[in-house]
């Protein structure tokens, strides 16, 4: 039995990388096969010579967080044990180096694993991104936080968040309220992004100025959007002409994000997603980046990691079994708000 003891620099850094309960501590010892206790500002590790020296590296991987008292979660863990294993411990480095942006009460948002990396690197280097995923992988928060970014270093005019109004079947008429009451229910997730960075205040006065424009899809028609940043949200629920619309709406010095779940869909079971196809289409077209996300890459709750993988399961039981309908994977559940 090999024991090792890790003095941790600060009661808030013993804070920051044991997490909520003693979580983290709880994750590590089941990624590494090591006992841990804290107490104070130690760190007390027992097991295998192997198990030990395994948590104690870790450990190192994550001190660019602890060490600066700033939290670490579960994703943090998982991605810097991926390292490790793969021996990325110098691109690990880069991907915790590389902050987004600085929330308004004053947290630090990153990468949390590295196909994020890879997606967050897409969003500042092309033209045109489609980033499909399940639910909570930080699509389109992601996209806003990018957006917002470089709207605030003066890189583009104004951003433009849209997505298909599926639900109401574009027909906003039926809503009570004026257009932007209508359509608000629908693009709430984008806001949730804005008021990351953003005070409320500042994002209802650059609304009024046309800066932030927040309209559904069907507004898009006809348009040309120059010297943007363009997100379409929810684009798995767009029909093969709605997205050739919108792509052939961008603009002299525009960028444009398409994001969505293309395994849910709320369009009828004889209508193919218009991202799916989009994405087929445009494979080999030099200069779009095609970013996948998917379980791994979940960093909500640690509990929808489970929830998705569940219900992964589900449907691969089902479409396997002799009940099986050509609807599967169109059924809406789980509709993706990431």
């Amino acid at each position: 039995m090999a024991t090792a003891t890790i003095a941790l620099p600060s009661l808030e850094s013993a804070l920051a990388l044991a997490g909520y309960r003693e979580s983290n501590l709880k994750l590590m010892a089941k990624q590494t096969g090591t006992t841990i206790v804290l107490r104070g500002q130690e760190l007390l590790l027992s097991g295998s010579d192997k198990q030990v020296e395994l948590c104690s590296r870790l450990i190192g991987a994550l001190e660019t967080y602890w060490g600066q008292g700033q939290r670490v979660d579960g994703a943090d863990i998982l991605t810097a044990r991926h390292a490790l294993d793969t021996s990325r411990q110098e691109e690990l480095r880069s991907l915790q180096d590389d902050v987004i942006a600085k929330t308004r009460r004053g947290e630090t948002i990153r990468p949390k694993t590295f196909r994020q990396y890879e997606y967050i690197k897409a969003l500042r280097d092309r033209d045109l991104i489609f980033c499909a995923g399940p639910a909570g992988t930080g699509k389109t928060f992601l996209a806003a936080l990018v957006a917002v970014r470089a709207l605030l270093n003066d890189e583009f005019e104004r951003i433009i968040l849209t997505r298909p109004a599926v639900e109401a079947g574009e027909r906003l008429g039926f809503l009570p309220g004026d257009l932007q009451q209508k359509v608000d229910p629908y693009l709430r997730p984008l806001y949730d992004a804005l008021y990351e960075l953003v005070e409320p205040e500042k994002v209802a006065s650059l609304m009024e100025r046309g800066i932030i424009e927040v309209a559904p899809l069907a507004y898009m028609r006809g348009r040309t959007l120059s010297n943007a940043f363009v997100i379409l949200d929810e684009a798995q629920n767009t029909t093969p002409a709605q997205m050739k619309m919108v792509l052939t709406r961008l603009g002299w010095r525009s960028r444009m994000v398409i994001t969505g779940d293309v395994t849910q869909t709320d369009l009828p079971n004889y209508q193919e997603s218009g991202m799916a196809i989009a994405q087929r289409i445009l494979s080999n077209v030099e200069g779009i980046a095609f970013c996948q996300l998917t379980k791994g890459d979940v960093v909500r709750h640690p509990l929808v990691q489970k929830i998705v993988a569940a219900y992964e399961q589900f449907d691969e039981q089902r479409s396997s079994g002799p009940q099986h309908r050509a609807d599967t994977g169109r059924s809406g559940m789980g509709r993706d708000r990431g």
